[in-house]
């Protein structure tokens, strides 16, 4: 499978200049994050991809976006690959409003508010990510599967921190990685 970090949001803009929580909700893609996602799109088009699984936050759908009209593919969203929820960045947007911006998704089965209401610990992100892992590699279409994700999620399931727009090959029958040093990039 492969794991594709989301581009640059308008909070990893601010975030990365002044390591301060701008307080920004459900942030959207800036113009290079729009260009990483087209970017990544025209990169993951030979890879044989016949799934697409995104979380449901706004960012993650741009991502995912050019990818799944690149192939003609849908795109299939589970908070179970959301962000760790410690930033104003990580409250989201009700799955009602969502789903009148991506008309072309499916929210099928996700609660309106699908995201945490208090900080998620460290551990329960790897929790979390160990619980995917299982249940992506149970399904036989796991090796052309994209995973559009973030920055906490991709590390809890790899022990890689990914800039924006960056993907990596990822075997979820593979042993999850150990030690998990959090260090948000």
């Amino acid at each position: 499978m492969i794991l594709l970090r989301h581009g640059q949001s308008e909070f990893n803009l601010h975030f990365s200049r002044t390591r301060v929580d701008p307080g920004i909700i459900d942030p959207r893609l800036t113009d290079l994050g729009h260009q990483q996602a087209a970017d990544a799109a025209e990169g993951l088009a030979g890879q044989n991809i016949r799934r697409i699984i995104a979380s449901p936050y706004t960012r993650a759908l741009q991502t995912a976006a050019p990818l799944a009209e690149k192939l003609g593919l849908p795109i299939h969203v589970t908070p179970q690959v959301r962000e760790r929820y410690a930033f104003t960045c990580d409250v989201g947007r009700p799955i009602s409003v969502v789903a009148r911006e991506f008309p072309h998704v499916a929210f099928d089965g996700i609660e309106d508010i699908w995201w945490p209401g208090t900080e998620e610990p460290e551990h329960a992100v790897v929790t979390r990510a160990h619980g995917f892992r299982s249940e992506i590699a149970a399904r036989e279409d796991w090796a052309h599967t994209v995973v559009v994700s973030h920055w906490g999620f991709i590390l809890a399931f790899t022990g890689r921190s990914m800039g924006n727009g960056e993907w990596l090959q990822a075997d979820p029958r593979e042993a999850a990685p150990e030690n998990v040093v959090w260090r948000h990039h």
